[in-house]
């Protein structure tokens, strides 16, 4: 848990967030509801959208559940994903969202990518006004390589304004954030929020027989059976390798695969905070029991032994433990 971010009423952080890409999408309102309110069950606080996300309806679905509870939730959203990190867009983009949240702050304010176009500076000033006004209470950074962390460290402390989480893509199938952001995350005080801890889905099992066409697979499983990004993303022989080694030892554990994943992927350390999430409760449920996932040193090593440990950043092989 990390207790450096907290809610309007001092509520710290939860262990895990939930991401609510899906509301609105392949989950419907009476779904998303029944994932909300279990999140909640399970102690959950942080939830997570944006404002690309199925064109709006996830925020606007969010917004409505939140109303009971939210001086004691974490909100987050992003923008600038689409049409730049420059003021005017992001100036939209924030007003939008927080319509359709019904709200008139944000906690967290992800940028959602960095924009190579346009000056950090005028994007870093136009997130300083922002905050002064009331706007959001955090900064994040989503999709940012380590480098573009610090520079916006950098030139940030022009405006006192310092990100305070980074939101990477982690799992055991995709582990390059151990080289070089997660310690700069630990080095700095930077939260962290990963996305897809599941891997696309590839970590939960259910695509042992092989992606969509290298088997016969039936019906859709997935983002990875429809979606070739995905399919992409995850299409490395060694990764399916991984994920049925995984499932053989959470068999062995007698818990579910996406569970193992998940509480792997928290057991990096005290400030990660994975970001779940699913299209229905039943989906959500293995990922929930995680929290209850005992993740000892000896179990954390034995899950980091099934896939292949990135090379440090100085390349030096011999070296790594």
């Amino acid at each position: 848990m990390n207790t450096d971010l907290i809610s309007l009423d001092g509520t710290p952080a939860s262990a895990l967030a939930f991401g609510t890409m899906q509301f609105g999408g392949r989950a419907d309102a009476a779904q998303s509801a029944e994932m909300y309110a279990a999140c909640r069950a399970a102690g959950i606080t942080h939830f997570d959208t944006a404002w690309v996300y199925t064109d709006g309806r996830s925020e606007e679905i969010l917004g409505q559940l939140i109303r009971d509870a939210r001086d004691s939730l974490l909100i987050a959203t992003k923008v600038a994903y689409t049409g730049g990190a420059g003021a005017e867009n992001i100036r939209r983009q924030l007003d939008q969202s927080r319509a359709r949240l019904g709200q008139d702050m944000v906690d967290i304010l992800y940028l959602h990518r960095y924009d190579e176009d346009t000056d950090l500076r005028e994007t870093l000033a136009t997130l300083a006004e922002l905050r002064a006004a009331g706007q959001f209470r955090y900064l994040g950074l989503s999709n940012f390589a380590a480098w573009q962390v610090m520079k916006t460290i950098m030139i940030g402390q022009e405006f006192d304004l310092r990100p305070a989480i980074l939101q990477p893509m982690y799992s055991l199938i995709k582990r390059q954030v151990e080289v070089e952001i997660l310690p700069m995350c630990a080095d700095q005080g930077i939260a962290v929020a990963p996305y897809s801890p599941l891997g696309g889905g590839m970590l939960t099992g259910k695509y042992a027989a092989g992606l969509a066409g290298d088997t016969a697979a039936g019906s859709s499983r997935g983002r990875l059976d429809d979606d070739p990004r995905y399919r992409e993303r995850y299409g490395q022989p060694w990764m399916l390798d991984s994920a049925r080694a995984l499932a053989d030892l959470a068999a062995e554990l007698a818990v579910e695969p996406a569970s193992l994943a998940v509480a792997w992927a928290a057991g990096y350390g005290a400030q990660v905070t994975p970001i779940i999430s699913a299209r229905s409760l039943e989906q959500l449920r293995p990922s929930l029991a995680a929290l209850e996932i005992d993740m000892t040193p000896a179990l954390y090593e034995r899950i980091s032994a099934l896939s292949p440990r990135p090379a440090p950043a100085t390349d030096r092989l011999e070296e790594q433990a």
